[in-house]
């Protein structure tokens, strides 16, 4: 087994442990492997240990990636970086998961260039929970308004919420801004668009995220070590 491999057990063993001190079911917490950075091969060894989920921020290398990769059929593409507008094709055309989107434009875009032979696109609509204005996403008063705006949209399905917590913050402040996602999340369905999905958590925040609800953690480090930026835009 190689050091991925072994890495990708200990984070499933982890996201397991942490189900279990939740009260959660086991197996209810999908791990995304952010695979942002790192290259095809890389990603081959973690699908040979029965990873099916990856994760990618880098819209040119990860459409770069899907060519090299296109001998794996059942391989699960998750969008979770900020799309341009000049990129969008690419995601309607190869993602199956799009977890960042905060503007209607965006979704819009995507949803006339899905091809109609393809599944609906599964879509996240991604809040700025802790108020950051480093980061995207739409304010927790705008999230449900977007959805509703979206759902209407050929071609995308509206899953649910996604967030990236606060940095160095205590616990107490994470699961606030969790439960605040879980919050938006049942406001979601009040409304009238059915939601399941609460993708929150990465290397550092995962057992609080689980412990509060998430459905999806985003894992990268923990796997695949530490990132080279160097070359990425």
């Amino acid at each position: 087994m190689s050091v991925l491999q072994q890495n990708y057990q200990a984070v499933l063993d982890h996201i397991a442990q942490a189900e279990a001190r939740a009260g959660r079911q086991a197996g209810s917490v999908k791990l995304v492997a952010v695979s942002k950075t790192f290259p095809a091969d890389d990603i081959r060894k973690v699908y040979a240990a029965g990873q099916r989920d990856f994760g990618e921020n880098y819209i040119q290398a990860w459409y770069d990636k899907t060519d090299t990769l296109a001998d794996l059929p059942d391989i699960v593409w998750h969008v979770i970086g900020d799309v341009q507008s000049n990129k969008t094709k690419f995601v309607a055309e190869r993602a199956h998961w799009l977890h960042t989107v905060s503007r209607l434009k965006t979704a819009q875009r995507i949803s006339a260039q899905r091809p109609s032979e393809m599944p609906p696109l599964q879509v996240c609509i991604e809040v700025n929970v802790s108020g950051e204005a480093a980061k995207h996403g739409v304010s927790p008063d705008e999230a449900v308004v977007l959805a509703q705006e979206v759902a209407k949209l050929p071609q995308i399905q509206v899953r649910g919420l996604m967030c990236v917590a606060e940095a160095d913050v205590a616990e107490d402040e994470l699961r606030w801004q969790f439960g605040k996602m879980q919050t938006l999340l049942a406001d979601l369905n009040a409304a009238g668009v059915p939601a399941d999905v609460l993708s929150m958590g990465m290397t550092a925040d995962m057992e609080i995220a689980i412990e509060c609800g998430a459905t999806h953690v985003r894992v990268g480090s923990a796997i695949f070590g530490k990132r080279d930026y160097a070359h990425q835009s």
